[in-house]
């Protein structure tokens, strides 16, 4: 019988993400062959699928690409959902996102629907999901989607760590004389996290909603109502100056908006998205 080692175990649990005994169990069945390990271990983890269905997946990735098209460029992001970071942080787990990424974009996918339509090498992204929760014995699934198009897109991977994969990806897309700044913004949207590209992107109900509250801040406050209306109005240029992107303080010099940014290399933004593992409407 092949001796079942500690950098055996290590490699198998690296490439499945699956627990040590797993690993163990499967290596001595084996007989120390990886491959038929790994086997093993996606028949193993397939016959648990539908318990892992009702865990929750708030760990993972975000994958990004930017395709060159007719028009400009387009800027793709994928979440991938994991149970923990351990499998997050796995090749396995990064190629996988790089694969479903790769199939958002040959495929045009811009939404969650699309993208889990998209054709993979195991016939579509849902059943490529399908087959890596197998393996890694967690509930694997796609979270957010997003994308931008432009004449120009910046895309910015931000890691909590260095041996993590991305968990924040802004994507910002610019006309050409923008690109200038594009990368700036790119950090600034990971950074601050806008929700808005102008005041005027702002949903009427959510700008009602603000002044609202506002207003009835104001009045517990004793402000005398004839000034309320002024007050209410500095208020919701503050919120603009929160969650509006070009009227947001750029963070390198608060003197100037990323608005400023753009005026000064006479270019403008076209859109811009953000995603962060877990932060999904959807998150579980």
């Amino acid at each position: 019988m092949a001796q079942i080692t500690a950098a055996l175990i290590k490699e198998v649990r690296d490439a499945t993400g699956a627990g040590m005994m797993d690993v163990k169990k499967a290596l001595t069945e084996a007989e120390g062959d990886i491959a038929r390990a790994k086997e093993i271990i996606r028949a193993s983890g397939i016959k648990a699928a539908g318990a892992r269905e009702g865990r929750k997946a708030q760990e993972g990735l975000i994958a990004s690409s930017v395709a060159n098209t007719a028009e400009g460029q387009t800027g793709y992001a994928v979440e991938l959902n994991s149970e923990t970071d351990f499998v997050a942080k796995t090749d396995a787990f990064v190629e996988l996102g790089d694969t479903v990424v790769a199939a958002a974009q040959a495929a045009d996918a811009r939404n969650e629907e699309a993208v889990l339509a998209a054709s993979t090498d195991a016939g579509t992204v849902k059943d490529t999901i399908d087959e890596a929760g197998a393996l890694f014995h967690e509930h694997v699934k796609l979270g957010q989607v997003a994308s931008v198009s432009g004449p120009h897109v910046e895309v910015y991977a931000h890691r909590k760590s260095v041996e993590l994969p991305p968990s924040i990806v802004a994507m910002v897309a610019t006309d050409e004389a923008g690109a200038e700044v594009a990368h700036e913004v790119a950090l600034q949207i990971s950074a601050m996290a806008p929700q808005w590209l102008t005041r005027e992107d702002v949903p009427a109900d959510v700008v009602e909603s603000e002044k609202r509250v506002a207003t009835e801040k104001s009045l517990a406050e004793g402000k005398p109502e004839a000034i309320v209306p002024k007050i209410v109005e500095g208020r919701m240029n503050a919120f603009y100056k929160e969650v509006v992107l070009l009227e947001q303080a750029y963070v390198k010099d608060p003197s100037k908006t990323i608005g400023d940014l753009f005026k000064q290399v006479g270019g403008s933004a076209v859109a811009f998205a953000r995603v962060e593992v877990g932060k999904g409407e959807d998150a579980e």
